[in-house]
């Protein structure tokens, strides 16, 4: 038996304006299966933001580790 989803977190590179997600909310809700899309407010985004600090952190390693790799 196979678990099932009921959903999604979707975390962007980084904060944009309301204005300017109207494409991505768009795109999203093209998605086959998704009901809704309901933006999340930046101000409450601790996950959000330990995700981006996460992802910062692994491109520095990995540009780290390219450079001693790299003649």
């Amino acid at each position: 038996m196979t678990d099932r989803h009921s959903g999604y977190v979707v975390v962007l590179e980084k904060d944009i304006r309301e204005d300017d997600a109207e494409g991505i909310i768009n795109a999203i809700k093209m998605v086959k299966g998704v009901l809704t899309v309901k933006p999340v407010e930046a101000t409450v985004g601790f996950v959000i933001e330990r995700e981006r600090v996460k992802a910062e952190y692994a491109n520095k390693l990995h540009d780290a580790i390219l450079s001693v790799l790299s003649p």
